[in-house]
């Protein structure tokens, strides 16, 4: 089975990140190691990964992209893992991550939705639709294949490699894991496992300034991105390649 690096960018997450690392240690396969990004805390959250027996990696620069950056570049693993500090996977979720690309070695991505613990049943329905549903089905148009989601993902780390240079990981205003989907070639095949789900916070539902913010960074980060490449010409590499994939009897999800 492929070794598993666990990337965990914090910033100020020291309650949350102590149930996240809680709900790690208790997986039914343990990875080579966590590594928790302190990304400028205030707070204790240094300690609390430390206490846990995460690798506690110091990252000035602002930003999850940053943070996430640092992450990946640290990781040894074969696998890298990308959570945050308030996700809270089931026990069988690194088990799951690795057997999938240990059985499918041309798989670059592998992600999965959350669902809000801590939302009342309604309010969690409607954000799995108006939010969690929303954004893989628009960002998968955005760049022509399924979206790693940050809460739940995870990449093989020689494509990280290949893709980091393409990384806007110095502009605060990218959302990250938006950002790695578009660094990758079309052509590599992502997937999406519905079943594969983690606990998140609903605190990433909030309207306001914060609403707005997440918006404007992801109009950002598309136009970062399509400049590059134009989405026609990713749905083209894309298709193209899955009709390759097609042709040799490979076609997967």
């Amino acid at each position: 089975m492929p070794s598993l690096s666990v990337v965990i960018p914090c910033k100020d997450d020291a309650r949350p990140l102590a149930r996240c690392l809680a709900a790690l240690a208790a997986q039914t396969a343990s990875p080579l190691e966590v590594i928790v990004v302190d990304n400028n805390s205030t707070d204790d959250s240094a300690a609390v990964a430390a206490k846990w027996g995460a690798r506690v990696l110091p990252e000035a620069a602002p930003g999850i992209a940053a943070a996430a950056s640092a992450g990946y570049d640290a990781a040894i693993g074969d696998i890298i893992v990308r959570c945050d500090a308030d996700t809270v996977p089931p026990p069988d979720w690194l088990q799951r991550i690795a057997a999938r690309f240990a059985a499918e070695p041309d798989l670059a991505v592998l992600t999965g939705p959350g669902d809000f613990y801590d939302a009342g049943p309604l309010r969690a329905r409607l954000a799995n639709l108006a939010y969690m549903q929303a954004y893989f089905v628009s960002m998968g148009l955005a760049m022509a294949h399924w979206p790693p989601f940050g809460s739940n993902c995870a990449f093989r780390r020689a494509d990280w490699e290949t893709a980091r240079p393409r990384i806007h990981r110095h502009d605060p205003d990218v959302h990250d894991d938006v950002d790695l989907g578009f660094a990758l070639d079309p052509a590599q095949r992502t997937a999406y496992d519905r079943t594969l789900r983690v606990g998140i916070s609903a605190r990433s539902l909030e309207g306001g300034d914060a609403g707005r913010l997440r918006i404007r960074r992801a109009f950002h980060t598309l136009a970062l991105n399509w400049r590059v490449v134009p989405p026609w010409e990713r749905w083209r590499r894309t298709l193209s390649a899955r009709r390759e994939r097609r042709r040799r009897g490979v076609l997967k999800n």
